[in-house]
């Protein structure tokens, strides 16, 4: 009897290459079908080693492969290789193209909660921190940060690779816990650099008598709520981009309020 082993043809090297390319992702990004051009090329030596001899599997593989997707880059390696490992084992072509559907949005959420909610806004403050003191382990920091994650896209590739179906399980049982921590706590990370970094300081003064001067930000306020003019100015951006106004409108509307309330000495 034909052993389960026998029939694989993908090698450890070639699911390394499969995470490597992974990073080729968005390279053909467009509106239509989104990742779905660079999803399709980076699985592409795995699947022509896969399909040798059968021009029409490779086909029908490629084809699948071309329809819409839209996932985290940081960890769509995982959802290739679970995909490879099922191309490998010659499972139902609906049931490849299910569980792809299935799993892209899930991975696409828990990717944005570790990633971009979490982890690079945390290094992210820490140390463009170091940067502002002139430590130059600041961005040599960040950048050693983002080459981690990157590699870590073959640990990732990998772990698809052998859970197999398995993982389905696997994504079902912790999703919605780790999806969940890793929310709350980017959320906190990000109110309190909010609070950290944006900055609005109001010169101006009222002067009640010869010997009594208000100051405005500190003496008003400051006194009723300490950052409360950063805190409504970050929410007033939030609510003009769930109205769909253009992000590059908010950044030249901020710039140019900077200047002209500078000029006037407002601020």
């Amino acid at each position: 009897m034909e052993s389960k082993d026998s029939k694989k043809v993908l090698t450890k090297k070639d699911i390394t290459n499969l995470g490597l390319t992974s990073g080729l992702l968005q390279a053909s990004f467009n509106y239509e079908r989104m990742q779905s051009g660079g999803f399709t090329l980076a699985q592409l030596p795995a699947l022509k080693k896969i399909y040798k001899d059968d021009k029409e599997g490779l086909a029908n593989a490629m084809n699948d492969n071309l329809e819409f997707i839209n996932t985290h880059p940081n960890l769509v390696g995982f959802l290739m290789g679970l995909l490879v490992s099922l191309e490998e084992a010659h499972e139902n072509r609906e049931t490849i193209k299910g569980l792809k559907v299935a799993l892209f949005a899930p991975l696409a959420g828990i990717g944005d909660a570790i990633f971009w909610f979490t982890l690079l806004p945390i290094i992210a403050g820490i140390c463009a921190s170091m940067a502002m003191d002139g430590n130059v382990l600041g961005p040599i920091l960040f950048f050693l940060t983002y080459l981690v994650v990157f590699v870590l896209r073959i640990v990732w590739t990998h772990l698809g690779y052998n859970l197999g179906v398995k993982a389905i399980d696997k994504i079902k049982e912790y999703s919605t816990i780790l999806s969940k921590a890793a929310t709350i706590l980017g959320v906190t990370v990000i109110g309190g650099l909010i609070a950290s970094y944006v900055n609005i300081n109001i010169l101006t003064e009222i002067v009640v008598n010869e010997s009594k001067t208000v100051l405005l930000q500190a003496d008003f306020f400051d006194k009723i709520f300490p950052k409360i003019l950063p805190f409504g100015y970050t929410f007033l951006m939030f609510s003009l981009l769930k109205k769909k106004v253009s992000p590059i409108v908010l950044i030249v509307s901020t710039f140019g309020l900077s200047i002209l309330l500078s000029f006037l000495g407002i601020l």
